[in-house]
């Protein structure tokens, strides 16, 4: 395979891990506070990649002149976006947060095209707009509406999204010469740390009174989400230029739906199907436009 091919790979794997999360997290959050759902899970991941690493030889030293650069993108690309997402839903329903993270495609073109020269074509800033705009057809029936009181929520969900699209950009301009193992798990470990301390200090955990079905799906959070979505975000961001990374992301919200119509029995119907075939369509014609001017 191609450097391409691998990095759509991993891109596909980072957006079914992140879209399977959403109806895990619904079920979650009804078990446990928020931080503590994240920061565990976290914690868990990181834990399992590091025993991984040191079972197949793959070296976590973090050479010194990449630490800083190591700590901020672990702040910007996990403890920023998981810390501001779920403060954000304080005010927001899960639909509007969806629909405004979409954005990140939208503000890491702009800061790619700044920061990279990247300069975006007609034919990816139309997949984009398709895409996004699908995304707005699929939350438009679910209750999304934004009002001045939830302008918080707002503000949150914006730095999220912006902070977010700037990592990606930045870990293409000065990208860190780790193995995407070693990458993945040294993110979690300090992106989740903030989070966990959180946690410790102001909420409070019942963990005997968690039931089956979310010990489940604490395990897939860490498994799948946090470990093998994140690993595929890394890997996909050696392989791909910033804003076909942060296009494929759009997928997300999709699968997210996708998976609760399975694991909450929320329905499907035409929205659904426009949303679908939209973001896909979009997404292609990005990755399509992006293709030729490679």
């Amino acid at each position: 395979m191609t450097q391409r091919s691998t990095g759509l790979v991993f891109l596909l794997i980072c957006a079914l891990g992140w879209g399977s999360n959403w109806p895990v997290v619904k079920v979650l959050l009804a078990e446990m506070p928020p931080m503590a759902t994240r920061g565990w899970a976290g914690l868990a991941a990181a834990s399992c990649f590091a025993l991984g690493a040191r079972a197949f030889g793959i070296s976590l030293n973090v050479p010194r002149a990449q630490r800083p650069r190591l700590v901020l993108y672990s702040i910007l690309n996990v403890a920023s976006w998981m810390g501001f997402v779920t403060f954000a839903l304080l005010w927001l329903k899960a639909s509007e947060g969806v629909i405004l993270g979409s954005t990140a495609p939208v503000i890491a073109v702009l800061l790619a095209w700044l920061i990279l020269g990247e300069r975006p074509g007609w034919p990816r800033l139309l997949g984009l707009a398709l895409a996004v705009g699908s995304i707005a057809v699929l939350f438009a029936g679910r209750g999304a509406e934004f009002s001045l009181e939830k302008l918080p929520g707002l503000g949150l969900m914006l730095c999220a999204t912006t902070l977010f699209a700037l990592a990606t950009v930045l870990a293409k301009r000065r990208p860190l010469s780790l193995h995407p193992v070693a990458v993945t798990t040294w993110q979690l470990a300090i992106g989740m740390t903030p989070l966990l301390l959180y946690s410790i200090l102001f909420e409070e955990v019942a963990w005997s009174a968690l039931d089956m079905r979310a010990w489940v799906f604490l395990g897939w959070m860490a498994a799948v989400p946090l470990g093998l979505a994140y690993l595929g975000w890394f890997g996909a961001l050696q392989r791909l230029p910033a804003t076909t990374c942060t296009m494929g992301t759009l997928l997300v919200p999709v699968v997210g739906v996708l998976g609760g119509a399975l694991v909450l029995d929320e329905p499907l119907g035409w929205r659904e199907a426009v949303a679908l075939l939209g973001t896909i369509g979009g997404v292609a014609l990005a990755l399509r436009a992006g293709e030729k001017r490679a």
